[in-house]
């Protein structure tokens, strides 16, 4: 039997192949066998060596997933055949991508990892919008928030988060933006607050810019959908003044169900 080898968990960045750090490119192209998500830029696989297994675990809403357990059994399987296992997830392993979980099912299999870290999509999507989330006097801390709970998860309680920090970054919160806008107002956050919408992130970059009390309906009239960020706080008008992206969209993968 082979000895088990090491799995290197490797965030993907948000989208732009460029943003891909060196450490994660190098062992992409000496992986035997990659299980990566639905990547919102698939080329980066190509970066792969020819001969390397490329297993789709990806999960996309509404689409028919791969389940969380049987990911990590795939994984520990290949490791313990003596593969170059590779978990290629999008955004940063860490930054609600289910790292963690896979991480603790490794390590309970007695099974060797690495932490790769990737640029998460909210800083990205908020770079590229020429929105800084810390900026001195207008923005001192930030907070990361799902906008998705897992089912097992307490609900956001969006009323405590509209004081919680200086500027919001929510996650996968297109579908539930009108009632994460109730929240926040019933929280005390002004109607009146920057917000942005970003669909996805370093690739199109679609950029809606709003407050948060017309969020939903300037969303909606913009027919954006997910994957996007949403960015609230008094920092996204500096957009206005640090913007620097040409206005010009570049093409978008595809989306659909695989």
């Amino acid at each position: 039997m082979n000895c088990p080898s090491k799995v290197y968990l490797i965030g993907a960045g948000p989208g732009d192949p460029e943003l891909l750090t060196l450490k994660a490119a190098r062992l992409l192209q000496a992986a035997d066998i990659i299980f990566h998500d639905a990547l919102a830029n698939p080329r980066i696989l190509d970066l792969a060596r020819p001969a390397a297994q490329r297993v789709d675990v990806g999960k996309r809403g509404g689409c028919v997933s791969t389940p969380q357990l049987s990911i990590q059994a795939q994984m520990i399987n290949a490791a313990r055949q003596g593969l170059q296992v590779v978990r290629l997830k999008g955004g940063d392993p860490f930054i609600f991508g289910r790292g963690g979980e896979e991480c603790m099912a490794l390590k309970a299999a007695a099974i060797a990892y690495e932490i790769v870290p990737g640029i998460t999509s909210g800083m990205a999507a908020a770079a590229y919008a020429g929105v800084p989330l810390t900026y001195r006097a207008v923005s001192q801390s930030v907070l990361l928030v799902t906008g998705h709970e897992a089912p097992e998860a307490a609900p956001v309680d969006w009323r405590r988060m509209a004081g919680a920090a200086d500027t919001l970054v929510i996650y996968m919160g297109v579908e539930r933006v009108e009632k994460i806008r109730d929240g926040l107002l019933a929280g005390g956050l002004a109607g009146s607050t920057p917000a942005l919408a970003v669909e996805w992130a370093t690739l199109r970059q679609h950029e809606v810019h709003s407050t948060l009390a017309d969020l939903p309906a300037d969303i909606a009239r913009a027919g954006l959908k997910s994957p996007a960020i949403l960015i609230i706080g008094a920092i996204v008008e500096m957009s206005a003044v640090l913007s620097w992206r040409p206005s010009a969209p570049t093409a978008l993968p595809q989306a659909a169900c695989l």
